[in-house]
């Protein structure tokens, strides 16, 4: 079970959680942070460090947040070719400069 960050980052992006992940899973959209469900090994770190509290585990999310997560990974955003699916790392993919439609349209 994957953590999520909610509307508490939109246009915040403190980033504490991304220099607490051990595993580099969260990813940085134009607006927001996401966690990439598949990569995330549930160790909670992003959540004690957020000081936006804008991180739950996944089953206690906002459910529009936690398939708007999902959505970041597995549609194609605005702007890219492909989906970004499990690109193994968020240091190495960069900014991704796109946000999904939930947070694009705000």
């Amino acid at each position: 079970m994957a953590y999520v960050i909610g509307s508490a980052c939109v246009d915040i992006m403190d980033r504490s959680c991304v220099e607490e992940c051990p595993v580099d899973c969260i990813y940085e959209g134009e607006r927001k942070l996401y966690i990439n469900p598949a990569e995330c090994i549930d160790c909670g770190a992003c959540e004690t460090a957020c000081p936006e509290q804008a991180i739950a585990v996944d089953r206690l999310a906002d459910p529009e947040h936690r398939a708007d997560n999902r959505r970041f990974f597995d549609e194609t955003l605005p702007g890219r070719d492909a989906p970004l699916g499990e690109p193994g790392g968020a240091s190495g993919l960069g900014p991704v400069g796109a946000d999904t439609a939930l947070v694009g349209g705000r």
